[in-house]
């Protein structure tokens, strides 16, 4: 996050480089990568409000935002795979204006084939709804997904590491300061020994603050003989198998704004209040791994740290500067319910650009990726840094053109693209996505999701994800860009601070009979915090052997 000074109004950031050399020890570049922005080190204040640029954004203008949805074309099925076919071959025959170049307003999404998107049985209470949502603040601001796309930029150059991580689904019922406090805490361990491997700057961005929605296979699901509309997230339906609770209710969408406001205010609370700082990294590990083996590699890992913050004072780096007591962190979530994405959309006064402000970095999913869709329709226009969820399904071409589409002038940082295909796919579907891209000219930051390819159902019939599959995609990711001579720009992950046994497999080794014990999640299985922080560190241990490699060959230049 961009954070200014209560009591002036300070220029945004700008990208600070810390530069490692040979001669430098690991413990000083450590302490050299926590600092991310020059600006932040001299603005920010662990005391102080957080106030922005008052005139950032210019008033709602209700002509932009409070058009009637009955104009959406809504495809009734949820699965994209005919669509996307029809859209790819739509896309590549058409002789009219090309897609990227066709006029973009803020609700030209709805001339566009809408998929995933709830049929809401009372329009106008929709609409009423969608009006008190374009009344309220802006959850985020303009600066700070700037800021975050500026960091983007620099891991797609080798120069940042983003780590992404968060709950497949919020919920309201889970909603609680502990629940988002441990998860914090956990994306700041990671990020401790990312930063401590690698020796570079670690991008911290939560799915959180927003992350509700979520895209369903099939549009209804059957239970004895029952058949009932899927569960489309919080806030659309409710998860209780029941005719009521799966009716779309505008309403939830209010709930989920204030629950995401909410969540945002408690995230700057501990990004800027003092817990994140670096003199607390022995008091981040979570009760529950006190005598655990990731527990005790991240606590030696932590005496480290301890040691080189007492080099950096000695040399005058002191404990009370802001660098030492506060942390960047962005939010994230799929851009999936078009009517809310719309009515959170602003425009920037600085700039004369849309900035859809539900989110610091919105990301289009493997449903909703097609090229002539509403989704990717909307996001052209917004200038939020973009993801983009790419399967083994998805052709060199198509992710050229769409990347076309949603970034024509190429800027770094703009588009994330978040592979998920599972280890074997990875090694035979990625080289060629990478080299149409790089052929394409186009500068992109690629990010591995372990996750989603690799979920499996349990002889319980609980859904569950295997530790050793994730790990051994992680690691084709990374011998792949190895290969390709391009750079593994970060990891997203499906996972909490809760002690919960949802993902088999890891140094605790949970087992399929352990599932049921501590299985919380209501949509996909999670990493616990020991797994995520085996997982960091065997990151840690592959961003370290590139930067020993890179050495090597610098000091053979020479």
């Amino acid at each position: 996050m961009s954070y200014l000074n209560q009591n002036s109004i300070q220029p945004e950031p700008v990208a600070y480089k810390y530069h490692s050399t040979s001669d430098v020890s690991d413990t000083l570049i450590f302490c050299l990568s926590f600092s991310f922005t020059e600006n932040m080190a001299l603005a920010a204040s662990s005391s102080s409000l957080i106030t922005f640029k008052p005139t950032l954004f210019s008033p709602p203008q209700p002509h932009h935002h409070h058009h009637r949805i009955n104009s959406i074309i809504v495809a009734n099925s949820t699965n994209p795979s005919s669509s996307s076919s029809k859209s790819s071959s739509s896309s590549s025959s058409t002789t009219s204006t090309p897609i990227s170049t066709t006029p973009w307003s803020i609700d030209s999404w709805k001339k566009k084939n809408a998929l995933q998107l709830p049929q809401y049985p009372d329009q106008d209470a929709l609409d009423q709804v969608l009006q008190i949502l374009n009344s309220y603040p802006p959850i985020v601001f303009a600066g700070e997904a700037r800021s975050l796309e500026e960091k983007l930029g620099q891991a797609a150059m080798g120069n940042g590491f983003l780590l992404q991580g968060g709950d497949c689904a919020e919920s309201f019922k889970e909603f609680s300061a502990n629940n988002i406090r441990d998860t914090f805490r956990l994306i700041l361990q990671m990020g401790v020994v990312l930063m401590f491997g690698g020796q570079m700057p670690v991008i911290k961005v939560g799915r959180m603050a927003g992350q509700f929605a979520k895209p369903r296979s099939d549009s209804f699901e059957e239970k004895n003989g029952v058949k009932l509309p899927s569960y489309r997230g919080d806030n659309v339906n409710g998860d209780a198998f029941d005719a009521a609770s799966r009716i779309p209710d505008p309403q939830r969408m209010i709930r989920a704004y204030c629950q995401s406001v909410a969540t945002l205010n408690l995230l700057r609370a501990f990004a800027t209040g003092g817990y994140a700082a670096m003199q607390r990294v022995n008091q981040w590990n979570l009760d529950f791994m006190e005598h655990s083996e990731q527990g005790d590699r991240y606590r030696e890992l932590a005496h480290r740290v301890d040691e080189a913050l007492g080099f950096m004072s000695v040399a005058g780096l002191t404990a009370d500067h802001p660098i030492m007591t506060t942390t960047d962190f962005w939010t994230s979530h799929e851009c999936l319910l078009l009517p809310y994405e719309q009515a959170l959309t602003r425009e920037d006064s600085t700039s004369g650009l849309y900035y859809d402000c539900s989110a610091h970095m919105l990301w289009v999913g493997e449903r909703t990726r097609q090229l002539d869709g509403a989704h990717v329709e909307f996001l052209r226009g917004v200038a939020n840094p973009l993801g983009i969820k790419v399967s083994d399904k998805m052709d060199p071409a198509e992710l050229v053109k769409l990347i076309d589409i949603l970034n024509p002038k190429n800027k770094p940082g703009r588009i994330t693209v978040i592979v998920r295909m599972g280890a074997e796919n990875m090694r035979v579907k990625l080289p060629h996505l990478i080299r149409a891209v790089r052929r394409a000219g186009q500068i992109v930051t690629w990010v591995s999701d372990p996750m989603h390819g690799n979920t499996i159902k349990a002889p319980s019939g609980l859904k569950t994800r295997s530790f050793d599959s994730i790990r051994a995609e992680l690691r084709a990711f990374f011998d792949v860009h190895d290969q390709e001579g391009s750079y593994p720009g970060g990891v997203h992950l499906e996972m909490t601070g809760q002690n919960v046994t949802e993902c088999v497999g890891g140094s605790k080794t949970i087992t399929y009979d352990d599932l049921s014990s501590r299985y919380h999640t209501h949509c996909d299985p999670r990493l616990n915090a020991s797994q995520s922080l085996e997982l960091a560190f065997a990151i840690a241990a592959r961003l370290r052997k590139r930067r020993l490699n890179a050495q090597s060959l610098a000091s053979l230049r020479i």
